[in-house]
């Protein structure tokens, strides 16, 4: 009886070392697999910042209207042309 009981005592020490293990082990795993998800998460932070800066870039209006005149043909109104509408 005592020694089934001591062997009773080994498999379930034995079983929860090999839970600490495997714990540990899906631990690093899980761990290894947040900093990739980290490390792009900051490279398409720092796309997403580029990106943003490039849209004000082409927003500028010196850019829009040298657009406007040279790819579209368009000019400025001569003032003789320009008609105010009031309330």
């Amino acid at each position: 009886m005592k020694l089934l009981l001591q062997y009773g005592f080994f498999i379930a020490i034995f079983l929860s070392a090999l839970q600490v293990v495997i714990a540990r082990h899906e631990t690093r795993r899980l761990f290894v697999e947040l900093q990739a998800l980290e490390r792009t998460r900051d490279e398409l932070n720092e796309e997403w910042g580029r990106l943003q800066l490039e849209q004000s870039t082409w927003a500028i209006n010196d850019r829009i209207e040298m657009f406007a005149r040279t790819n579209l043909g368009m000019k400025m109104p001569e003032q003789n042309a320009v008609v105010l509408l009031a309330k």
